[in-house]
C-alpha cells in the first residue's frame, strides 16, 4: 500500500524521526541512502523516501508490501502523527465526529 504526507519538517529530520519510531517496531533496516530507507521486520516491508517539495515541504512517501489495512499500514499512519508532533509539539490527536 502506498501511504504520502506532507511536512514542514526538513528531510533530514524526517529521517531521525523515522529511524527512531520504526526502530521500536522491531524493523530492521535493509539498507540505507540520503533520502530513503528500506525495513523489514515481522510486521512486513516498507520504503520510506523522501524529497524537499514546494519550497517549504517534505513529501514523504512509504510503500508497503502489504495489501488493505494492516498492522504496518496503521503504524505508517502513527509515524505520520509523529512527523506532526515533530512539526507542533503541543499537537494531541482528537476525535474528528
Amino acid at each position: 500500500m502506498r501511504h504520502f504526507y506532507r511536512s514542514h519538517v526538513t528531510p533530514a529530520d524526517v529521517l531521525v524521526v523515522a529511524d527512531r519510531f520504526f526502530a521500536t517496531l522491531g524493523l530492521a533496516v535493509a539498507s540505507t541512502t540520503a533520502r530513503s530507507r528500506q525495513l523489514s521486520g515481522a510486521l512486513g516491508a516498507l520504503k520510506l523516501s523522501v524529497r524537499p517539495e514546494g519550497g517549504h515541504y517534505t513529501f514523504v512517501e512509504v510503500v508497503t508490501d502489504q495489501m488493505g489495512e494492516s498492522r504496518m499500514d496503521r503504524n505508517v499512519k502513527k509515524f505520520f502523527v509523529e512527523l506532526h508532533r515533530a512539526d507542533d509539539p503541543s499537537h494531541t490527536l482528537e476525535a474528528a465526529y
